[in-house]
């Protein structure tokens, strides 16, 4: 009986530590869509995130024009349905908020913004996000995400910023786009100082992110994952250093855009955006479909050792 009794809760224990993926059949080395109906949906989606204890998943989809940042909490064992979060004041209409990034307390949010002005009821995503965005922070305060507000300098600046990737530390890495003049396009590293200050943001070595788009960096900075348009690389730190970047093989599709890599927090999945564009339409105005994959990580570790 005592034998009986100690199964039990080692088994009650399993299934209490494995992590929950809205009951989806888990992907191996192919590629699928994550969670239909849950996250993709009709509606263009993008960057599913989850904080470190997995109790939460955050996700971005376009609505009436705006980038709204979706979420589900897991409560007693069930995800709950997705709900936006406001992000801005009622008086703004038309926003960006997207590619959030949590904290590992899970009580700071990152993500790209763009400053909430009332911009008219006619602007499009594509207007809307040609405005220089900016890195924005929303904290949970009693279980409910806040209205956000800029990160300020030296972090958000006149020039471009987007794509932020808190690490364990609480330093920001970020997509940085300048002019030539100004260290031009790539990675930028923020240390945090404590208060919600952030050092002097570095450059990340050009030579791993050059012509990069969207980047993950995994908590304790071991590797660095990067978008480029068709599909995806990953570098490894060596004794502190960079290695050159390794291209991810999965099977990239023509015509689609990939983008927003990230991983899950227990390694094991990795997850990415892809859209595609059927319109003449220039920018997010021509964007028709956006989706979201999950797929192995064991693809990706296993280039670590060739």
């Amino acid at each position: 009986m005592q034998l009986i009794f100690i199964f039990i809760i080692v088994c009650q224990s399993c299934t209490t530590n494995t992590p929950s993926y809205f009951n989806q059949i888990l992907p191996n080395n192919t590629p699928i869509l994550f969670a239909p109906d849950v996250v993709n949906t009709k509606n263009i989606e993008l960057n599913v995130v989850f904080n470190a204890s997995h109790s939460e998943m955050f996700f971005s989809r376009i609505v009436n024009g705006s980038f709204v940042i979706h979420h589900s909490e897991l409560i007693n064992g069930i995800w709950a349905p997705t709900q936006p979060i406001q992000m801005y004041p009622d008086s703004i209409s038309i926003s960006v908020a997207c590619d959030p990034t949590i904290t590992q307390d899970g009580n700071t949010m990152y993500f790209l913004g763009v400053d909430p002005k009332n911009y008219s009821n006619d602007v499009n995503p594509a207007a809307l996000y040609r405005i220089p965005p900016d890195v924005y922070m929303s904290k949970k305060v009693h279980g409910k995400w806040q209205i956000a507000s800029k990160v300020e300098a030296p972090v958000s600046t006149e020039h471009v910023e987007s794509y932020p990737i808190v690490v364990a530390d609480g330093s920001l890495y970020y997509l940085s786009i300048r002019s030539r003049n100004a260290h031009g396009r790539g990675i930028r590293r923020a240390q945090y100082l404590g208060s919600g200050k952030f050092d002097i943001p570095v450059d990340v070595s050009p030579a791993v992110v050059k012509n990069t788009g969207s980047t993950y960096i995994n908590p304790n900075e071991e590797y660095l994952i990067s978008s480029y348009g068709k599909g995806f690389r990953v570098s490894f730190k060596n004794n502190n250093k960079w290695q050159a970047p390794i291209n991810i093989k999965l099977p990239y599709e023509d015509g689609w855009v990939y983008y927003c890599p990230y991983m899950s927090p227990d390694e094991k999945y990795f997850f990415f955006s892809r859209r595609y564009y059927g319109s003449d339409k220039k920018g997010w105005a021509g964007v028709t479909k956006g989706e979201v994959y999950w797929v192995s990580a064991a693809t990706i570790f296993n280039l670590k050792s060739e």
